[in-house]
């Protein structure tokens, strides 16, 4: 009984980390402010496990369920919040309102 277990666990395990894939997105992110919005986006946006945004490239790395979530829904997520996510621009009444330091205009 206790090998089946075991045997149960790790076969969960191994497929469980088969959904979960990485991508990375170009952002319009400039500033500490902004990798601390789109981060908090990310931890609500449905089947993101993690996310990172490196403030000196702009990049956004997002590790994420397959089976919950996919590359586009993610990257509106990024939009919604007043960012560009690759080619998917901002969505303007976001980025209205962010903060002045956080535009692209003002760097």
């Amino acid at each position: 009984m206790r090998t089946l277990l075991i045997l149960l666990l790790t076969t969960s395990a191994v497929f469980a980390q088969k959904d979960v894939q990485t991508i990375t997105i170009k952002t319009s992110a400039v500033c500490d402010m902004c990798k601390e919005t789109i981060e908090k986006e990310m931890s609500f946006t449905k089947g993101v496990t993690a996310a990172t945004l490196d403030v000196k490239t702009a990049i956004l790395t997002v590790s994420y369920r397959t089976t919950r979530t996919d590359p586009a829904t993610i990257r509106k997520a990024v939009n919604k919040v007043g960012y560009d996510a690759d080619d998917s621009p901002a969505e303007p009444k976001a980025y209205d309102n962010l903060h002045h330091c956080c535009k692209k205009e003002s760097h």
